[in-house]
């Protein structure tokens, strides 16, 4: 901290908290130059490697680390891209006498930073998996707080911490708890805002650069990093540096938090900081290096979620702005002027931006409607906007903080959004917003005076953090960012209005002439801005849906139609498989109860599994085509499918729709027409040709003889009845007993979703009998294998109780329990609603 009499904030931002000097306790650190002679050591590093830091200095790194851990540290650091990349080993022995190290390289200016510590000795430990699982839930979640809130659950299941926080900033750069995961004795900060000044702006700027920053233990003792300086008199940049030490101020607000242990994630969107997930506990926590790695990947995949809900908000945006330019070119621009149509006007605006009052001036000309300026005030404020850009809506929600004279009309509005839609003279739709006394709850006093602290004159962290509630008057409600880019919409279509009633009116060729310069600008930022967002869209959902709940229901359907076919496959060994099944199953996911629209005739044929899987996709786009717009698609249609071995062994596939509505080509050739025309040709060389006749699509494909032979025996007979399945409920509580924890809370959300009034969760026998003896249980799902232990012990108290259960497994046997209880039915990994309805169904029955 620099030596100043003067105690402010910015003296906190300019504490030098990248080159402390200092690592923490639980790792150690190695630096060595380009030719790898090693410049700086930890003095802990006796502590961790028996190492001397001392005698280390100015020697070959090769002289205290074994041979085979150098070759592997070699060929890694051959992967750092940049500057603020780093590369990882995990369980290495970096001096060879068995010990496991997790280490991680990065490069700091000319030098190579080596930190080490102790590998946990958990087994068989799959944190990647776990992330993967979690971000599978998040993606459910259709909002942003529920997402966040996910998030929350996630980290905390993955690091045991009493309380994680999803916390995000402001423009302002506060931060406000959006989301909180905690145990029951912690205390609870969501919804509260915490200051600008709580997180420095140096700290921001390496949260972007550095994306996990732990603290094991603020009371745990740290070790200088040795020599201090470099012979250049420059100390050793650790801003990318995970055993970094911590700035005493942070320590010290932490104490005053009641935290022993913390952990912070980044939260970057666009390359920008976005938030953080700060994690909490009042003792002591270490995560091991591999896991920290594991939040890490967790919080880039949360980040890009947030960039594809964002997406879609955009893409809704965009939608709406064109219905609402679409409404107005037809309801305004009539060739009367917009004061002819001003309440068409405002009542259209309202629908897509909310507000307490509109003025329209135009020509000169004040027409207003609500709570607004009066005529004289209004011009006052209008020359004010002139001095704006002419090309941008001007927003603010605190009029008064730009514009002096707003405190005549502050009893009517307090904040404004300014729409030009010329250039000269200016135009302006203006909206306004009245004033909106806000209680903002802060974690503490945000304006808690500099004192002089215990580590110099600075200023002191915050010693409580009781909720302290402020009152904020003199502004309005804020404008959000969909309502801004609905305003940047709206100005342009505005635009196109009045260039059209200036043609119609025959108004003077010069200012036509510039006002089409100023849309010809606008529309050509609007493009570009759409053609970004394009971009995105492709990039990031791989794919021509409109939006992700749409792709991934497309993805899902031809997930499925595989796995049907994957199904047939391994019940046969993945050998030759009839044609017919393929056809009467994916008959049957379509056409429930309605099997008899779908005719097959002709020989029957089996087919090489390579044929039998990309059959599989083409006749599912097929029957997906023809339920939402072919013959499928009406009560009265129907499709044949015939059969026909050549002599030369092709085979020749007719489909045949009839009976339908008329059938029109498509405009454009999406993925699902690339798939019925490509795949054949291209994956089995043989030849598809389709025809999209009036009376229905028809299509023939051929398949080449080496792929298809006549069927060896009898085909079985695949039930194509659909009588629907009779529904059941679950009546009452249920347990899930289950070792993972995230497959726990989908079987939880699944037995939900059939009726159960509350979930109870078990990891373990004991903790299962526990819940069983406090708790009326109607139903349960035991996992039968629980990795030390199984639940055979779980299976008996049920029993005895007279409480059915359902048997889950992933290895496909249960052995000695599915003989001592024969009448369980059995689920597989993975599950399921419909397996778990099944069962449900067999206890019924």
């Amino acid at each position: 901290m620099p030596n100043t009499d003067a105690v402010d904030l910015p003296n906190c931002d300019r504490e030098p908290i990248h080159i402390p000097g200092r690592v923490q306790d639980y790792g150690c650190l190695i630096a060595v130059s380009l030719e790898w002679m090693v410049c700086h050591a930890s003095a802990n590093l006796s502590a961790h490697l028996g190492l001397d830091p001392v005698t280390m200095i100015g020697t070959r790194i090769s002289e205290h680390l074994a041979p085979d851990f150098l070759h592997r540290l070699r060929n890694r650091i051959q992967l750092l891209a940049t500057e603020d990349s780093t590369v990882r080993l995990y369980r290495v022995d970096p001096i060879g006498d068995g010990r496991a190290f997790d280490v991680s390289v990065h490069l700091s200016g000319r030098t190579y930073v080596i930190e080490m510590e102790p590998a946990s000795e958990e087994p068989d430990r799959d944190d990647a998996t776990a992330v993967q699982m979690m971000i599978a839930r998040l993606r459910q979640r259709d909002t942003l707080a529920g997402a966040t809130d996910e998030a929350a659950q996630a980290v905390r299941s993955l690091t045991g911490f009493d309380r994680v926080m999803v916390y995000r900033f402001d423009d302002d750069q506060s931060g406000e708890v959006i989301a909180e995961a905690r145990g029951d004795d912690a205390h609870s900060y969501d919804g509260l805002r915490f200051p600008a000044s709580d997180i420095p702006k140096q700290a921001r700027a390496l949260y972007t650069r550095n994306l996990i920053r732990m603290i094991a233990d603020v009371d745990a003792p740290t070790h200088e990093i040795q020599p201090a300086v470099s012979p250049d008199g420059v100390p050793l940049d650790l801003s990318l540096s995970a055993t970094r030490a911590v700035s005493p101020i942070h320590l010290e607000y932490l104490r005053n938090m009641g935290v022993r242990a913390s952990l912070s994630i980044s939260i970057l969107r666009k390359g920008k900081l976005w938030g953080l997930i700060a994690c909490h506990h009042h003792s002591p926590r270490y995560i091991d290096f591999e896991r920290r790695s594991a939040l890490e990947l967790f919080a880039q995949l949360f980040s890009y979620e947030l960039v594809q809900k964002e997406t879609e908000r955009e893409m809704e945006d965009v939608e709406r702005a064109r219905r609402l330019h679409d409404v107005l070119m037809n309801q305004v621009s009539s060739g009367e002027g917009l004061e002819a149509e001003f309440d068409t006007l405002a009542d259209r605006i309202a629908e897509a931006i909310p507000h307490d009052g509109i003025v329209l001036y135009a020509g000169g000309e004040y027409t207003a409607r609500g709570r607004v300026p009066t005529q004289d005030e209004f011009y006052g404020l209008a020359r004010f906007l002139n001095a704006a850009s002419a090309t941008e809506t001007f927003v603010t929600d605190n009029i008064e903080a730009h514009y002096p004279g707003a405190d005549s009309f502050a009893d009517r509005a307090a904040g404004l959004m300014a729409l030009p839609v010329s250039r000269t003279p200016r135009d302006y739709i203006v909206l306004f917003r009245r004033e909106l006394s806000q209680s903002v709850e802060w974690a503490g006093n945000p304006d808690k005076p500099a004192e002089t602290g215990p580590n110099g004159v600075r200023l002191t962290p915050r010693k409580s953090f009781e909720t302290w509630r402020e009152v904020v008057r003199g502004r309005s409600a804020r404008w959000t960012e969909p309502e801004r880019r609905a305003a940047d919409s709206l100005r342009i279509t505005l635009i196109e209005v009045i260039l059209k009633l200036t043609d119609e009116a025959d108004a003077a060729r010069k200012q036509a002439s510039e006002r089409q310069e100023l849309l010809i600008a606008e529309l050509n930022h609007r493009v570009r801005n759409i053609l970004n967002l394009i971009r995105g869209l492709v990039s990031q959902s791989r794919g021509g849906a409109l939006s992700v709940d749409e792709y991934t229901r497309v993805l899902d359907t031809r997930i499925t139609a595989l796995s049907r076919a994957h199904d047939q496959l391994t019940q046969r060994e993945w050998g030759w498989s009839p044609l017919r099944e393929l056809i009467a199953i994916e008959t049957r996911a379509f056409l429930a109860g309605r099997g008899e629209r779908l005719r097959q005739t002709g020989d029957e044929v089996e087919l090489s599994p390579n044929a039998f899987t990309t059959l599989a996709l083409v006749l599912h786009e097929l029957m997906t085509n023809s339920a939402k717009y072919g013959a499928l698609s009406s009560a009265t249609g129907s499709v044949d499918v015939a059969t026909r071995l050549e002599r030369d062994g092709t085979l020749v596939i007719d489909w045949i729709e009839s009976g339908g509505p008329p059938v029109k080509a498509p405009t454009r050739e999406g993925f699902g027409t690339t798939i019925i025309q490509r795949s054949i040709p291209y994956d089995l060389r043989g030849t598809a040709d389709v025809s999209y006749k009036v009376t229905g699509l028809t299509a023939r494909f051929t398949l080449p003889g080496h792929l298809v032979r006549p069927c060896a025996g009898s085909v079985s007979q695949v039930d194509q009845s659909d009588a629907p399945a009779p529904e059941v409920s679950i009546s009452g509580a249920a347990l899930v007993l289950e070792d993972n924890m995230i497959i726990a809370m989908d079987v939880a959300d699944m037995l939900k979703d059939l009726g159960a009034s509350g979930v109870h969760i078990a990891a373990g026998v004991s903790d299962a009998q526990r819940q069983i003896e406090e708790h009326d249980i109607s139903i349960a799902v035991l996992d039968v294998n629980l990795g030390t232990e199984t639940s055979v012990v779980v299976a008996e108290v049920l029993a005895a109780k007279g409480v059915p259960f359902i048997l889950a497994t992933g290895y496909g046997a249960v052995g000695e329990i599915r003989n001592t209880f024969p009448e369980a039915p059995i689920v597989k990994k993975p599950y399921t609603e419909a397996d778990f309805s099944a069962a449900l169904r067999k206890l019924a029955g």
